[in-house]
């Protein structure tokens, strides 16, 4: 990890809390090739009744008690930003969940307005897994009805809300908001590079790099190359981007650290980040894919820490998806 501290990690820890979220190379961040109003119920927005400012909790009047054997969902707004192609990607989504036998809301987020809450949408769909068909191709800006089977909402969800009123079975309705959709790895244009020396970069179809370290010696000096570019605006010195990244050991050949396998990208202040990284990604343009070879004294030094050996040249891979909203005071 690029980082002197260790940032603390995302977790789905109560509803109440919770502000998540989340077709170019591999980005994805387009709805092109989805087809939402094809798989959607016409019939449930006049079942479930749903008013009220997007920024705003949903004023919802709905028959009950409701039951569906099968997940459903309908569009109450469609949004014109970018679309969630994959729940591996990361986002802010307010919600608010509804008990399908009695109509009652049972629990909801703060509609802060915080965007600032980032997770990936893997999280969210592990406790509820209906939401994934709910909100595959939902674009940012829209409001969704999501009707719940029995069978889509997790055991162990039900019994991580209980004490706030959440019914052990039956039908759940969610009225979800989704207010940020970041894309899923790099979105741009390949760059053609002097590889000369250096290690060379494969990518899987959904864009995760894999890196490949030649038998040569490393580099003394920072080396950056912009392996996929951008188009959104650079990253200064001041900001929090949130990247997919994945960190190999020269010397060692072997993967340190990666935000891939861990499951979800990561919001890395610049200034917090060691010097190598920081100067590797300031300028760089937003969508963009860069690899950073930073040498020992712009890394870890003779020191190193954790896993990372004394006097490493560590190379990343560096997606930059977009850059992480100030807290709402």
């Amino acid at each position: 990890m690029p980082v002197r501290k260790t940032p603390a990690l995302l977790s789905v820890a109560a509803l109440t809390t919770l502000a998540l979220a989340g077709c170019s190379p591999f980005g994805g961040s387009g709805a092109s090739s989805c087809d939402r109003a094809e798989g959607a119920d016409p019939t449930l927005p006049d079942l479930v009744q749903v008013d009220g400012a997007l920024d705003e909790a949903p004023q919802v009047d709905m028959r009950s008690p409701f039951h569906v054997d099968e997940t459903a969902y309908a569009d109450v707004e469609v949004g014109d930003g970018p679309a969630i192609a994959t729940m591996d990607q990361a986002g802010v989504l307010d919600m608010t969940l509804y008990d399908g036998t009695t109509g009652e809301m049972i629990i909801g987020t703060s509609y802060s307005g915080d965007l600032s809450s980032v997770g990936a949408l893997s999280q969210w769909t592990t406790q509820f897994p209906g939401l994934e068909d709910a909100l595959e191709c939902a674009t940012e800006g829209s409001r969704v009805i999501a009707a719940l089977a029995e069978d889509d909402v997790a055991p162990e969800a039900r019994q991580t809300y209980a004490q706030a009123g959440f019914p052990q079975e039956g039908s759940i309705v969610a009225v979800v908001d989704v207010r940020k959709v970041y894309p899923a790895a790099a979105s741009g244009t390949l760059q053609y590079n002097d590889g000369f020396g250096l290690p060379s970069v494969v990518r899987d179809p959904d864009g995760r790099p894999g890196i490949v370290v030649p038998d040569a010696p490393a580099p003394e000096e920072l080396v950056v190359q912009t392996l996929i570019k951008g188009d959104g605006e650079k990253l200064t010195a001041d900001d929090t981007p949130l990247v997919h990244y994945t960190g190999v050991l020269w010397d060692e050949k072997t993967v340190f650290d990666s935000s891939w396998e861990n499951g979800s990208p990561v919001p890395f202040p610049l200034e917090d980040v060691i010097e190598g990284f920081t100067k590797g990604l300031v300028g760089q343009t937003i969508g963009s894919q860069v690899m950073i070879v930073v040498p020992p004294e712009l890394g870890y030094g003779d020191e190193g820490q954790g896993t990372i050996p004394g006097g490493a040249t560590l190379v990343f891979v560096v997606d930059i998806l977009g850059v992480q909203d100030a807290p709402t005071p």
